[in-house]
């Protein structure tokens, strides 16, 4: 899956900011700054709809507790701390020099002095975790059905998978990767670690306030992305409903992931008209191909002088666009990364491509069967990382925590 918002989810209304969206029905406004911190409690998570912020540590744990009391105990005691590093404080209350010195710190300390920078932390259950070691089998939301095997994937199960996910966002690496590590040393002895990843420069905007970024092949990409303004829109694609099926599961979403390299040197190789044909839209404006602007309309019909479409049959905008699926859409929030290199000179380079939405099984499951099928674009990208995950619905208040839904 790859550039699913500069493929066109159709934009409705119109204003600053949307007030049923983010936050049990408030109106939310953009923090003033990038140093500022977000509301960490409302009726669904925070870092779905918020303003995409510039950077991402996302992990996937395994639960290695098999006792049900213990990871309830994890799931307060994280979201006691998501509470406070949300905010901009320490992870702990005696933080990591207050407390005693013969003891291990409270917190790791390496944000000391760093502002809250945005930062935004959402958890996500998958579906190995509703097995029989918690009695939650029963609870396992339909939509949470595994994701087919798609033509060409390369998945590599190492950094696949999952119990539970953590998406992290802020504005700066650091505060997202202190917020990660802390979780991981909450969480000795019952989760470990099973694969991370680092991302920088966001691959879609989430909010019309935003500028349109670009991902590593130089286009713009999420120009028509789901919005933070699109009340009515998430409402029927992002949310979940207690008449889906999984009352526990309403107010939540669901999130896909996909890590995909990118054949970054074979890309920069290929001539600019073929690369703006495959995408179907200008490298430098962005605008449709056959249109001027950015945020035209895309045209389908359009012609050029020699009688073939404008945008051609098989381009990725065409491909994905809601229009040839039911009318789904996807909120996307993916970012760049880069790894290093492979060691043949090669970058390790690409998109890891966040998704959330209603019901996969409706919104990417056939967009991504479509893509994987007949994209060109196929020739410079493999997927290589999947994932999928249950988010549940926000954390009310203080007495509350994540997750507490499915364990009532």
């Amino acid at each position: 899956m790859f550039g699913l918002g500069a493929a066109g989810a159709a934009v409705v209304g119109a204003g600053a900011v949307a007030a049923s969206s983010l936050f049990d029905e408030q109106p939310v406004a953009h923090a003033s700054s990038t140093s500022d911190p977000y509301p960490f409690y409302g009726r669904h998570q925070a870092g779905i709809v918020t303003p995409a912020q510039d950077r991402l540590h996302f992990v996937a744990f395994d639960v290695t507790t098999d006792k049900r009391a213990e990871l309830v105990d994890l799931l307060q005691e994280w979201t006691a701390a998501a509470a406070r590093l949300t905010q901009g404080k320490e992870a702990g209350s005696f933080g990591a020099v207050g407390g005693a010195p013969e003891a291990a710190p409270d917190d790791t300390g390496e944000a000391l002095g760093l502002p809250a920078s945005g930062l935004t932390l959402t958890i996500g259950f998958g579906p190995s975790l509703f097995d029989d070691r918690f009695g939650l089998a029963a609870k396992r939301p339909s939509a949470l059905a595994d994701l087919p095997k798609f033509p060409g994937e390369q998945l590599i199960p190492e950094i696949s998978g999952g119990d539970i996910c953590v998406q992290a966002c802020a504005h700066d690496p650091q505060v997202a990767v202190h917020a990660i590590r802390n979780l991981a040393r909450i969480g000795f002895g019952r989760v470990s670690v099973r694969w991370s990843q680092l991302g920088f420069g966001r691959t879609s905007s989430t909010s019309r306030a935003q500028a349109t970024p670009r991902n590593l092949m130089g286009f713009k990409d999420g120009t028509n992305n789901l919005k933070l303004e699109d009340a009515d829109l998430l409402r029927d694609q992002l949310w979940a409903a207690g008449q889906d099926g999984s009352a526990w599961m309403a107010g939540g979403t669901y999130m896909v992931t996909r890590k995909i390299r990118m054949m970054i040197e074979t890309w920069d190789r290929t001539s600019l008209l073929e690369q703006e044909q495959i995408i179907g839209r200008d490298k430098g404006e962005g605008a449709p191909l056959g249109k001027k602007a950015e945020f035209d309309t895309l045209d389908f019909a359009a012609k050029g002088s020699d009688g073939r479409p404008m945008i051609a049959e098989d381009a990725h905008v065409r491909l994905a666009h809601p229009s040839f699926h039911g009318n789904a859409h996807l909120l996307r929030r993916g970012y760049n990364f880069v790894d290093g290199s492979d060691g043949l000179g090669r970058l390790d380079a690409g998109l890891f491509f966040i998704a959330y939405q209603r019901d996969p099984r409706k919104q990417f499951v056939p967009v991504q069967m479509k893509l994987a099928k007949i994209d060109p674009l196929n020739e410079y990208i493999k997927h290589v990382s999947s994932g999928l995950f249950a988010v549940p619905p926000g954390v009310r208040d203080g007495g509350d925590y994540w997750g507490r839904t499915l364990f009532e």
